[in-house]
């Protein structure tokens, strides 16, 4: 019969960091959930002291008994357990590709199953809102910082076993294997345990004949020439790795390729803050330089629990700019506090976009 109830031993102290990019994603939808940042803070430093006991794991919870210096509290996270219907088409998704179950049976979640699994409606990986803490402390805060410490240490759990991610959607292990079953009619278990067979040998390289003699043009630098076949090669990856051919713009090419060649810096007619927004963040962060934008009233409120937890000075907030005398940090789309300095009465970017606005606001020095 299967086993559905998991428990895990209570970390030992020391600072960990999730590794994994869904171990990550766990996090993120928690930082997303929360409109407060000071019990997310805490609740690292509990995880990291190793304030959380044993761990228990079961479809749709985790749950551990968090110590504390006034007293013990019982706190739980829910995730919602996928239905029949999402765990038909989820195994499906296992099945149509060997290595999926393989990666799985090695401890790895492929992106690549995560994304199948959002393409058939499979919410796999939490969201905003999906993360639904419970704890017998007095605190208001949601999450608080017991089941924010929680949370932190289940990141580590998920880095090291993404079964548990599995099991609180609702099914585990020996469930999973025995229902991914490949179109064939073979079972996941049986093909798996079959020999990887020896791949072919190469093809002989066909008869090339001989290669093409030239002389470069008048006027070409070969050296520039060099840089925009490898930018162009790094785009074809990218093309190859996402399946989605990006927009033509072509500004935004010459931004690109000044930011990251210094050589073609010169010989491209881009604006120098551009190029130090690009370095500062890529497409993003070109967007928050020239693109200001008005959060929603959630996206405000969070961002000014973020600004105050921080202790940091009163701003004047003009749209998502927040200004401190010549010091500005800029609030982007995707949840992260771009650093500014005036310079000679204009804007610069000065470092890296960060969560927490206290290190951003740092960046502005």
């Amino acid at each position: 019969m299967s086993d559905r109830v998991k428990g895990f031993p209570a970390f030992g102290k020391g600072v960990r960091r999730a590794r994994s990019w869904w171990g990550k994603a766990w996090l993120q939808a928690l930082e997303d959930t929360s409109l407060d940042q000071a019990p997310l803070r805490q609740g690292r430093k509990y995880a990291h002291a190793g304030l959380v006991g044993t761990i228990t794991v079961s479809p749709g919870r985790i749950a551990a008994t968090v110590y504390d210096v006034e007293d013990t509290y019982r706190t739980s996270v829910h995730l919602t357990p996928l239905t029949d219907g999402e765990w038909n088409r989820f195994l499906a998704q296992i099945a149509a590709k060997a290595g999926h179950l393989a990666a799985l049976l090695d401890r790895e979640m492929p992106r690549e199953l995560a994304d199948a699994a959002a393409d058939a409606d499979v919410p796999l990986l939490p969201g905003i809102g999906d993360l639904d803490p419970e704890c017998t402390c007095p605190g208001w805060e949601l999450p608080c910082k017991h089941a924010a410490a929680l949370c932190h240490q289940a990141s580590w759990l998920l880095d090291a076993d993404p079964w548990v991610l599995l099991l609180l959607r609702g099914r585990d292990q020996d469930e999973v294997v025995a229902g991914a079953r490949p179109t064939a009619g073979v079972l996941a278990t049986a093909a798996y345990a079959q020999p990887v067979p020896d791949l072919p040998d190469d093809p002989l390289p066909g008869d090339l004949g001989p290669l093409p003699e030239f002389e470069p043009a008048p006027g070409l630098d070969v050296d520039v020439l060099r840089l925009l076949i490898a930018d162009a090669a790094a785009k074809a990856r990218d093309v190859l790795a996402t399946g989605r051919w990006p927009a033509a713009d072509d500004r935004r090419d010459h931004i690109r390729m000044a930011a990251t060649n210094p050589a073609l810096r010169e010989r491209l007619d881009v604006e120098p803050r551009a190029v130090r927004a690009w370095q500062q963040g890529g497409a993003t962060a070109l967007d928050v330089l020239e693109q200001p934008w008005t959060p929603s009233t959630t996206d405000t409120a969070r961002a000014r629990a973020a600004w105050d937890s921080g202790e940091l000075p009163e701003p004047t907030v003009r749209r998502n700019h927040w200004t401190v005398h010549n010091r500005q940090l800029r609030y982007g789309p995707d949840g992260r506090w771009y650093p500014y300095r005036v310079t000679d009465g204009t804007w610069w970017p000065t470092g890296t976009p960060h969560r927490d606005p206290t290190a951003a606001f740092a960046d502005t020095d």
